[in-house]
């Protein structure tokens, strides 16, 4: 008797096309995304996980708060935004030394982190 395997583990391996780590592995989990106007303009032949993301920028969000408004594993909102990077359908805004005491910044980053606790 074979057992199924289990779809919540098969699901992100899926989605991520079995990679563990981004194509940039220095993405941070409080950079900000946002949708370029290449995203904005069409995105039909995305996975449905990478529309969602193209969608969701629209506002700019960390991408903590993108894993925990999808219910995704961060490091799979990693893979996913950074792929999304290189094809040019969002546009990453990476923290510096300027935005380290952005309190509005941190709070929603920890919220993000709250939620997908």
């Amino acid at each position: 008797m074979s057992e199924e395997p289990d779809i919540s583990l098969l699901r992100p391996y899926l989605m991520t096309s079995g990679r563990a780590q981004p194509v940039d592995q220095s993405l941070e989990i409080e950079a900000q995304v946002m949708t370029s106007r290449l995203g904005a303009a069409s995105h039909p032949k995305l996975t449905f996980e990478r529309q969602e993301i193209v969608s969701l920028c629209r506002n700019t969000m960390s991408v903590a708060e993108v894993a925990a408004m999808l219910g995704l594993h961060i490091g799979v909102a990693r893979v996913l935004v950074a792929d999304l990077a290189e094809l040019g359908y969002v546009v990453v805004r990476r923290p510096g030394n300027h935005n380290s005491h952005d309190l509005g910044m941190i709070e929603r980053v920890i919220r993000g982190l709250e939620a997908i606790h």
